[in-house]
């Protein structure tokens, strides 16, 4: 709920776009005052909002707050004569806008729908807080981060692939130590069977032992073993000497990168005042601190269960007459959250408090994934709880029930 709602007199709806946003704005009784596209641009934003501010209080709202809607977003918190900013969030947006007469999906219907929203259904409307520099900074790095995963991935996989293709002994071999530097680099200097088996074993050993001294020799002689496990030479072979050494670099210079933004993350992280909160937490590191900072920081929840709720932990009451009756895992919620929180309490069961209770959930039948959800449910409770209370983790007993 927006605060102040009541004192609104104007409601802008802005439908975002890259170059240019459709907004609408409507006074109290429906009436439109403004119908038209607005460019990306913060001279002709102030523009309207100064023209419209001339009516009353302003409330803008936009169905992106970030990327593109962050400008619109910007100018309006930075105001001076105070402008209320709220969000439209899409589930709601996609709900709302199957009550509206038609079909059409285009930009003018959507900020209609958004501004006739803001104006008669301020319960499904959201608060907007400019956030201060230094979470900026950090949300920016860690949507960095999730997009260097994507990509590291995707090269590994293509990597595995090409093994696959044309030795399959040798991608067993290799394949689960591509997080390793020093394969990467035999791969670049290496990329092919034929120049494996040419440089021998104790080259291939000596080069694997500058970067991994402790498994050189060993993956050496597996490497081996799994040359001499097949005689033909596959198709398309030759073309992975072109492919595989580019690969493999790509892949490096990727863990290069991601291993530079954990240092910038870190140190933001550091300087936060909740880091000695949320780290003090069992299978809470830096990445993982970082992005309870970036969704979490800032946010009012009422109780632990509207934190759950928010994070997708909160199971999901599904009862029709005597046939459909149960609980069910929510599919909603704050995805980053939920991923965050759920390989936190996966990083946990080393600590004896959640591995007693990862165990009484399996002990119940519940399977693997089901009991980490319970874990993670339950440590988001404590999270909130020391959220709240600005209180570090405390161990109870692992025999608490």
């Amino acid at each position: 709920m927006i605060e102040n709602y009541d004192s609104v007199d104007v409601f802008i709806s802005v439908d975002v776009g890259k170059s240019e946003h459709n907004a609408v704005a409507l006074d109290r009784t429906g009436k439109r005052l403004y119908d038209k596209a607005l460019p990306n641009d913060e001279v002709q934003l102030r523009a309207v909002i100064r023209k419209l501010k001339l009516r009353g209080q302003v409330l803008l709202v936009v169905d992106q707050p970030e990327t593109v809607g962050a400008l619109p977003v910007a100018v309006a918190v930075a105001y001076t004569e105070g402008i209320l900013v709220g969000y439209l969030p899409g589930l709601a947006m996609r709900r709302i806008a199957d009550l509206h007469p038609g079909e059409a999906k285009t930009d003018a219907r959507d900020a209609a729908i958004i501004a006739e929203a803001a104006r008669t259904l301020p319960h499904a409307l959201r608060p907007l807080r400019l956030e201060d520099e230094q979470l900026a900074e950090l949300s920016m790095l860690c949507g960095f981060d999730d997009d260097i995963v994507g990509q590291m991935t995707a090269t590994s996989n293509r990597i595995r692939g090409l093994l696959m293709q044309v030795h399959p002994a040798l991608e067993r071999v290799l394949g689960p130590h591509l997080d390793h530097p020093a394969v990467l680099d035999l791969l670049q200097k290496y990329p092919t069977p034929t120049a494996m088996k040419a440089a021998g074993l104790t080259r291939l050993g000596t080069r694997l032992l500058k970067l991994a001294p402790r498994i050189g020799c060993r993956l050496a002689e597996e490497i081996f073993q799994a040359l001499s496990e097949q005689t033909v030479v596959v198709g398309g072979t030759n073309a992975t000497r072109a492919v595989l050494p580019r690969l493999a670099e790509q892949l490096a210079t990727l863990r290069r990168q991601r291993a530079e933004i954990a240092v910038e993350v870190e140190e933001l992280v550091d300087a936060h005042p909740l880091e000695p909160i949320l780290t003090s937490m069992p299978g809470v590191g830096v990445r993982t601190a970082a992005r309870l900072i970036t969704e979490v920081s800032g946010k009012d929840f009422a109780t632990a269960g509207h934190l759950a709720s928010y994070a997708g932990l909160a199971p999901v009451t599904r009862r029709s007459g005597s046939s459909i009756r149960g609980e069910h895992p929510s599919r909603r919620g704050n995805k980053a959250l939920k991923r965050a929180l759920f390989l936190s309490a996966f990083a946990a069961l080393s600590d004896p408090v959640s591995r007693t209770y990862y165990d009484r959930k399996i002990a119940q039948g519940k399977r693997h994934n089901q009991a980490l959800i319970a874990l993670a449910r339950r440590r988001c409770d404590v999270l909130y709880a020391m959220l709240r209370d600005g209180t570090i983790y405390q161990a109870q007993s692992p025999t608490t029930p």
